[in-house]
């Protein structure tokens, strides 16, 4: 593995080449994001951005995957053994976790609530007070509720207390329309800021906040959250590594492996092709 230090204004890098097999995601497997990369990693024959882990905790020496989780599957189905990532201390301030939204578009108003409607074991409310179901939202008295074209807020209880019966309820929602529908990931639920964005828009859907320790739990149990609503923020992420994929499907030990990655990044800082941003950046050529 490679490990710089860690300073108040530079977060530790740590990189590490780890079976594949270890590496166990939070969130649901997204076709759509997932697809593209198989044809991508194909074609460039180099990991871009590594995925971003976090130790399960002991006595689990598997990681859950935070960020990176289409990168881990589309190399699972092109067999690779190993698989770089980038590994963060969950509970540091490195990582912050937020929410993702699901802007919908693709379905008629009334097939989209059609679909959710008919699902079973959940509690349905119509309100026009947005502020309320944040509120509700943010006390977990509701599950999820979403937003419609004309300002309706739609509200969606049931699962009890229970986070892993909450998670498998919200999932079902989620599977009435993210493979039928053009997805946007968005961080407001305000309705004419949405309208500018996505003028066909069917619906936003309104996610709850996740804990860390919740989303550690769930994956020791073998349950997920719905793909796109999960956000970590990684303060000091490696990207553009281009790390040659051959490295990773060779055959030798996986000691050895870490050693040549360890010697390749400390010669990417010797001839100064590595760079530490501090700012938040917007980034135009992804």
């Amino acid at each position: 593995m490679f490990k710089t230090p860690s300073t108040p204004d530079f977060h530790k890098l740590d990189l590490r080449i780890v079976p594949l097999g270890k590496l166990i995601p939070h969130e649901m497997y997204d076709i759509h994001r997932a697809t593209p990369l198989l044809d991508r990693l194909c074609d460039d024959g180099i990991l871009k951005n590594p995925p971003v882990v976090a130790p399960m905790g002991p006595p689990d020496d598997h990681f859950v995957i935070l960020d990176g989780t289409n990168r881990v599957i589309a190399l699972d189905i092109l067999s690779a053994p190993h698989m770089l990532v980038q590994v963060v201390d969950y509970e540091s301030t490195q990582v912050e976790l937020q929410t993702w939204y699901h802007a919908v578009s693709g379905l008629s108003v009334q097939e989209f609530e059609r679909r959710i409607r008919s699902l079973p074991g959940l509690e349905i409310g119509v309100t026009d007070d947005i502020v309320h179901a944040r509120a509700e939202l943010a006390r977990r008295a509701i599950l999820v509720y979403y937003v419609l074209p004309d300002g309706e807020v739609v509200t969606l209880a049931g699962g009890g207390l229970d986070i892993k019966e909450r998670t498998r309820l919200l999932n079902r929602i989620v599977d009435t329309y993210i493979q039928e529908c053009h997805l946007n990931r968005t961080n407001t639920d305000e309705i004419d800021e949405l309208l500018k964005r996505y003028p066909r828009m069917t619906a936003t859907v309104v996610f709850p906040h996740y804990e860390p320790v919740e989303i550690l739990d769930l994956a020791r149990s073998g349950l997920r959250v719905p793909a796109g609503i999960t956000r970590h923020v990684i303060h000091g992420r490696a990207l553009r590594l281009n790390y040659p994929l051959k490295k990773l499907y060779s055959n030798e030990p996986l000691e050895q492996k870490n050693r040549e990655l360890a010697e390749w990044v400390q010669a990417q800082f010797s001839k100064k092709q590595v760079r530490y941003y501090a700012e938040a950046t917007y980034l135009f050529d992804e």
